[in-house]
């Protein structure tokens, strides 16, 4: 029977064959029954020629209603439908011919009435009956049951979401999992079957079912799962050494169906500790619809999400700004190859340019600022210094000036949790361009109160995915065969994901009157320990025996616990309850403008001591961890 599993779909005129025969047989039979087998009887009435008719006018009407155009293992309702229509529609022509024939000719019927419903009720069971004895066939070989491997498994989810996900597994003629049973929250589902499988109250049934039929494999099946309940499952497979997979959202599958090949593993994505914060204001669409967007840091990960987001409120213009050719190159095909709608600008540019910034501004008239671009590798700044300020801050200095100048409506600064407090070179060079544009935001409103650029701020904690993220460095370690590098066991650190980011950039464009830093709650933070073995276990490895943990300690600049708050800010309630703005006292603008300006001469002398002296200056909270500039805060 291996040749089933090799077997393609069948032509239609095979099929049809069949079901003719099918209905030939089906007559004869009926003629049979009908005369209680009395074969002398049967052939004075006809019954060759009376059933070489009925075929006939089956084969006449399965041409309009195309019932054998199904393909056979997928057979379903709308094919049983179709077959019941078929059937019906041949008796109704038959009467009509036998009130025709036996009314106007003067002649025999050419079936008997009795002959025909036999034939009919027959000839409906063995259409349907065979159709469905070919599918059972299909799913006995495809499920293993001929075959070596085989994965027993149980689908977690009895409603709709896990009802379609067991047809997506029968459908498949590749996958190898037998569904053993179906597992659901609901009390009331307990003890009821779907597909013959029975459905289990409570994740506590998977252990006996792991002991008792020997299930090695669970599928999520219900949307709108929560993280902390996902996490609840994945940990009790993760204990009982059994694979978790997931369906994944709707969106992703609804217009082509659900296929097994669609249901994938959990991502430790799925489960990071918190709900994701999904936000929807109709204001966006009016704020950006029809003007000029420019994005700076186009082609990074926050600035290529941003971009992708902006697209959907219809802009004028959207100007996609990088100084990274290739990474820009890249962003550019993808909005082609998605054909987008709305105009596209490239613009191959440094932020610290300030004659290249002037004229994109002169040339494009930008009305809406999203400065994405700054440098953001914590180890790396804290060796290139000069490098930090030059791009975070002075960069940040560059673009803001001629926003004003070049009278922008709104100016988003995309700031990230390490500015407070900072213990790097990195978070304090954010944190002091965050001073700059509260100051020259508080400057405007104070001197130019009918028109000025409006000043917002973003802060967020580390985002998914995003270049340097911890989680794509896990992943690469694992696969290479470890060990996993985390620098201290007691590290915590916030995640999100670069939608929630680019939501909450977006969301603060709208909301932000000028001066605000909005924050997002970010629930509770994730230790980078825990994250590590929970990748290890989803990667099916063994921890400390497959996959090693070594901790190399703290790098330069790096602090165990982040926070979204410093010691002197307080938060103010918005419209949205996981979005808060932090209350911060502004700095007076002349005095961080000339200290700033200063950053120019202290970068031309090549003295990064000098530097970071002059950026705790003006950070004053920013005090060094686990780096050489801590002698900068003894000295002081």
């Amino acid at each position: 029977m291996n040749f089933l599993t090799r077997l393609k779909i069948l032509p239609r005129w095979i099929i049809a064959t069949f079901d003719a025969l099918v209905l030939f047989y089906c007559a004869i039979f009926g003629y049979l029954v009908r005369f209680n087998f009395e074969l002398a009887i049967v052939e004075e009435n006809d019954a060759f020629v009376g059933s070489l008719t009925f075929m006939l006018g089956g084969l006449l009407v399965m041409q309009n209603t195309r019932s054998y155009e199904g393909i056979v293992r997928h057979t379903g309702f709308r094919d049983g439908a179709n077959i019941f229509k078929t059937v019906v529609i041949n008796f109704l022509l038959f009467l009509f011919l036998n009130f025709f024939s036996g009314n106007f000719l003067n002649d025999r019927f050419l079936l008997p009435t009795s002959v025909l419903i036999i034939s009919s009720l027959s000839s409906l069971f063995v259409l349907i009956f065979y159709r469905l004895l070919v599918k059972e066939l299909f799913q006995y070989v495809k499920s293993g049951v001929l075959e070596q491997e085989v994965k027993n498994g149980v689908i977690f989810g009895a409603g709709e979401a896990g009802i379609i996900a067991q047809e997506a597994i029968k459908r498949d003629r590749d996958t190898v999992f037998n569904t053993i049973a179906f597992l659901d929250d609901d009390p009331k589902k307990e003890g009821k079957n779907i597909d013959g499988k029975r459905i289990y109250f409570g994740l506590e049934q998977l252990e006996k079912l792991v002991k008792e039929q020997g299930v090695t494999e669970l599928i999520i099946a219900i949307r709108d799962l929560s993280v902390s309940r996902k996490n609840q499952i994945t940990d009790e497979c993760l204990r009982l050494n059994v694979s978790v997979s997931i369906i994944p959202p709707v969106n992703q599958w609804i217009n082509g169906g659900l296929t097994a090949g669609a249901i994938r593993e959990v991502k430790i994505e799925d489960l990071l500790s918190r709900e994701q914060i999904v936000l929807e204001n109709p204001r966006i669409q009016e704020d950006i619809q029809g003007r000029v967007v420019l994005v700076s840091g186009a082609a990074g990960s926050i600035g290529s999400e941003l971009c992708r987001q902006i697209c959907h409120y219809k802009p004028k213009l959207l100007i996609l700004l990088d100084i990274a050719e290739s990474a820009l190159y890249d962003i550019e095909q993808e909005f082609k190859e998605k054909r987008c709608s709305v105009p596209i600008q490239i613009v191959l540019g440094d932020i610290r340019n300030k004659k290249k910034i002037k004229e994109v501004f002169r040339r494009f008239k930008p009305q809406i600022v999203f400065h994405a671009a700054a440098y953001k590798h914590v180890p790396m700044m804290e060796n290139y210094p000069e490098e930090a300020i030059h791009s975070n801050v002075l960069g940040t200095k560059v673009l803001a000036d001629i926003a004003v100048l070049s009278q922008v409506d709104k100016f988003v600064f995309v700031s990230t949790d390490k500015a407070v407090n900072p213990t790097n070179v990195m978070g304090a060079s954010k944190r002091a361009a965050e001073m700059y544009v509260q100051a020259l935001n508080e400057y405007l409103e104070t001197n130019h109160k009918k028109y000025h650029t409006k000043f917002i701020t973003t802060r967020f904690g580390n985002v998914l995915g995003s270049n340097g993220s911890v989680i794509p460095l896990f992943k690469k370690q694992i696969l290479n065969g470890g060990p996993i590098s985390v620098t201290h066991p007691e590290i915590t650190r916030y995640f999100m994901t670069i939608p929630e980011a680019c939501q909450l950039v977006l969301e603060a464009g709208v909301m932000g009157e000028g001066g605000e830093i909005y924050i997002f709650d970010m629930g509770e933070p994730v230790k980078i320990l825990d994250l590590a073995k929970k990748m290890i276990k989803l990667s099916g490895k063994v921890v400390d025996e497959d996959i090693k943990i070594v901790f190399t300690g703290l790098r330069e600049g790096e602090k165990l616990f982040e926070e979204l708050l410093n010691d002197f800010e307080t938060v103010k309630i918005t419209h949205h309850p996981k979005i808060k703005i932090a209350q911060v006292l502004p700095s007076a603008y002349h005095k961080i403008d000339g200290q700033i300006e200063m950053f120019t001469d202290l970068i031309n002398q090549n003295s990064e001591n000098q530097l970071v002296s002059h950026l705790k200056a003006i950070v004053p909270e920013f005090i060094s961890n686990s780096s050489r500039f801590e002698v900068l805060d003894r000295l002081n």
